[in-house]
């Protein structure tokens, strides 16, 4: 069994701010049990993608910055796995920038997924600031394995499949989201019952960026093996905790096994060729 706290915010100009009430909820979450936290996507930071501006370079952070490195503190003080998606600028070469989940597990730094499918549609101004990742990792937290994609990947099977494949049980999806709204359940409720495994999406709530109040509508969710909605949150502010048992993905699988019974030879498509070769 998993308790998972999802916790979902709007943030304000003061990553200081947005940090600390991250925390606070966090810590509100573990006192109800949570083992694992998923914060909704660049929650430390309003979401400055909304517009296009040099000056919100200065906001990205390396993976060992301030960010990580207070949930990392949290993860150790109190024993539990924490998913904390950041602006990052790449250690190695200065000026490169990407939209980061640090994931992390008994104070431990496991490692990083970088966004692979950047948008640039209005509101959503992404490609002037994140560089796409590339790879589908896998973390072990023990007794489950953990992996994810972040907002606009939801729209794209073959990332949640690849994690599959790799062994995840969970997989957890980072969002900003008021586009799209008639496809946010239907797609994360996708996943899981193709994929037959746990999907947790946090979604960022309503928050006031340069005078403009933006609706993201939250409504974070935990989908099951078989597609079906554990829980859903409102669209205000605020945290829950939701307790999973990821033994019924074994028992899913028996009655639909959709991953035993793939034929990726006959798809003929390079992203099935892509897919089988991870």
């Amino acid at each position: 069994m998993v308790k998972i706290g999802m916790v979902q915010m709007g943030s304000v100009e003061s990553k200081g701010a947005n940090v600390k009430k991250a925390l606070d909820y966090a810590k509100e979450a573990v006192k109800d049990g949570a083992d694992l936290l998923v914060f909704n996507e660049l929650f430390t930071t309003q979401y400055f993608a909304a517009t296009e501006d040099p000056k919100f370079f200065d906001l990205a952070e390396q993976e060992d910055g301030p960010t990580v490195r207070a949930f990392v503190e949290f993860s150790k003080q109190y024993g539990v796995g924490v998913v904390v998606t950041f602006f990052e600028e790449d250690k190695k070469v200065r000026g490169v920038y990407y939209d980061t989940s640090a994931f992390i597990k008994g104070g431990e730094y496991l490692g990083k997924y970088r966004k692979i499918h950047i948008p640039q549609v209005p509101g959503y101004y992404e490609k002037f600031y994140f560089k796409p990742g590339m790879g589908y990792p896998v973390f072990d937290f023990g007794d489950y394995k953990v992996g994810g994609v972040i907002c606009y990947d939801r729209h794209f099977p073959e990332g949640v499949r690849a994690l599959t494949l790799k062994g995840a049980d969970i997989v957890v999806i980072p969002t900003t989201t008021n586009f799209y709204p008639e496809t946010w359940e239907l797609e994360l409720r996708g996943h899981s019952a193709f994929n037959t495994l746990f999907v947790v999406g946090v979604n960022r709530t309503e928050e006031t960026f340069q005078g403009k109040t933006i609706h993201y509508f939250g409504k974070s969710l935990i989908s099951g093996p078989s597609g079906e909605i554990i829980k859903e949150m409102g669209e205000e502010e605020g945290y829950t905790v939701v307790e999973i048992d990821v033994d019924k993905i074994r028992e899913r699988r028996k009655k639909a096994p959709f991953l035993r019974d793939r034929r990726p030879e006959a798809y003929g498509d390079i992203s099935s060729v892509y897919i089988e070769k991870i």
